[in-house]
């Protein structure tokens, strides 16, 4: 009988998620920045052993609560669907841009996936 292959979780729990002001701080004083698509993102390679972390930034000025949370929920469900493609675990903050608003979630996981393989950082691009 042949084994299974080790299943990957896709949940993104709190240990996965970066939450405190002070860390937000940090990555954007110390870490890479790019803009790309409806995104700017703020970066740095994790502790080794670490899990990848993620943090999403919402201005108001994107509109109101339900328009907000709906660019938070993009943005967090795309970085969860691709976490396992990462080439090392990173710290990474998401800052939604005005253009992610009416967008779809196939739309905002091109822009996530373009810039991470352009900065090098999803497994097919490091080879």
């Amino acid at each position: 009988m042949d084994a299974a292959p080790p299943r990957r979780r896709f949940d993104l729990p709190r240990r996965a998620r970066i939450t405190r002001g002070g860390h937000f701080v940090r990555l954007k004083a110390t870490g890479r920045r790019v803009a790309w698509g409806c995104m700017v993102a703020n970066w740095l390679p994790a502790a080794p052993g670490a899990p990848s972390q993620l943090g999403v930034i919402v201005s108001r000025r994107l509109g109101g609560a339900v328009v907000r949370n709906r660019a938070r929920r993009l943005l967090k469900e795309s970085f969860r669907l691709h976490q396992h493609e990462l080439a090392q675990p990173i710290e990474l903050v998401l800052v939604a841009r005005n253009s992610i608003v009416g967008r779809v979630r196939a739309e905002v996981e091109k822009d996530l996936l373009a810039g991470l393989a352009r900065n090098r950082l999803l497994k097919s691009a490091s080879a």
